[in-house]
């Protein structure tokens, strides 16, 4: 299976300011690239602390599965939507296997620290798309969760979206 990670950060590789809305500090040049990533895949895969910071933003439709990984799927049963909005506690190797049982080929990871790290830490990352806003942040969430890991990437592609600087890196995972 294919996944693309996808991710916005700060110069400094902070993907949060200790605001729950992203889009307060990210920019309107990204949010484009963002959603037509999102447009594109069929399915999507997000942290918990994710889905709750844009659970307002998501608009379920039957063709797009996204699937939140949580260590208590019960939580959300009432939010549940099967085939649209699932709530899963499986590691990610388990969970690819069973996502391509299921058919599907593609993955877009739009998750937070925690999950980009597991997906890089088990090897499952094919590409990252990685914006990075003209912003420093003294406090926020870092890139990647502290993992053992080191991992090399060849840059694909870089873009100039707007002119404060906005850049979008698209990288190959080695």
């Amino acid at each position: 299976m294919k996944i693309i990670m996808v991710i916005v950060a700060s110069v400094n590789g902070k993907i949060t300011n200790g605001n729950p809305n992203i889009y307060s500090w990210t920019s309107k040049e990204d949010s484009v690239h963002f959603y037509s990533l999102i447009n594109n895949h069929n399915l999507i895969v997000m942290g918990r602390k994710t889905f709750e910071a844009a659970k307002g933003k998501i608009m379920l439709t039957p063709d797009k599965l996204r699937i939140v990984l949580t260590k208590n799927p019960a939580n959300y049963n009432k939010k549940s939507v099967p085939g649209q909005l699932e709530f899963s506690n499986e590691a990610p190797t388990k969970l690819i296997n069973h996502l391509k049982k299921l058919g599907y080929s593609k993955l877009l990871l739009v998750g937070g620290s925690k999950i980009n790290g597991l997906f890089l830490k088990n090897e499952l990352v094919n590409e990252i798309y990685l914006t990075i806003e003209p912003k420093l942040f003294g406090k926020g969430n870092e890139l990647l969760e502290t993992v053992n890991l080191e991992q090399d990437l060849k840059l694909l592609n870089f873009k100039k979206l707007n002119n404060k600087g906005t850049l979008l890196l698209h990288y190959k995972v080695i």
